[in-house]
């Protein structure tokens, strides 16, 4: 466990939104959010991502969300690049922690970075071109692959296969599975989540049910 979550909730307004729920977050594990649109999925990778904070319950003993160790969240959001002249790979680079070009770690980042891009569906001749030359998807493309380079402790993922074409799909299933740490997404990509899912969290009426396995197992 590197993550939990006891007896929370969190309320816009007069609106409840989830009720004393309860999970945990496990290393090397993909657990996937499920429910109809506006129940509070999103809401509920905001808390992860510590956007949002629980309400005050005097019910509860402590925060409500306490963690192993100190933790890294990187969350996917639609989202535009304030500098629109920046090529991708000052961006993509910017996220490397070895600053040292010489450094065996920076070669191998950009070894990486170089496999991600192109995996993406991107040339490398992409790498030089500007930000702003690039449509939203394929902007939200590469915030994605800034994201899986960056490695955070956990993986916050919101409908990450939009603007995504089938191959693409298949390269993210795999990276998914290898990935070294703790991942959390919403989907409506019914295939997708019978690929990367090992455990499904159905939100429903402000309370969480946990279920083992991928989305067809939980559909059973």
């Amino acid at each position: 466990m590197i993550l939990e979550v006891k007896n929370g909730c969190f309320s816009y307004g007069h609106r409840e939104v989830l009720k004393n729920v309860s999970f945990d977050l496990e290393e090397r594990k993909i657990m996937t959010v499920l429910g109809p649109n506006g129940v509070g999925k999103t809401t509920l990778l905001k808390l992860i991502a510590g956007e949002l904070s629980l309400d005050r319950d005097d019910r509860r003993q402590g925060a409500g969300v306490t963690s192993s160790r100190r933790l890294t969240v990187g969350m996917l959001k639609q989202q535009a690049f304030s500098d629109r002249e920046q090529t991708v790979e000052e961006i993509l680079l910017a996220a490397c922690p070895f600053r040292d070009t010489f450094a065996r770690e920076r070669f191998e980042y950009e070894q990486e970075y170089d496999r991600i891009f192109t995996g993406f569906g991107f040339t490398r001749a992409d790498k030089r071109k500007k930000i702003g030359d690039f449509s939203g998807g394929e902007q939200t493309k590469i915030a994605l692959i800034r994201l899986l380079l960056e490695k955070p402790d956990i993986l916050l993922l919101d409908e990450p296969t939009n603007h995504l074409d089938i191959a693409t799909i298949q390269w993210l299933e795999q990276y998914l599975k290898r990935y070294e740490h703790a991942v959390v997404l919403v989907s409506h990509d019914r295939f997708f989540l019978d690929q990367v899912a090992e455990t499904v969290v159905e939100v429903s009426d402000g309370k969480l049910t946990r279920y083992a396995g991928n989305y067809s197992q939980y559909r059973e």
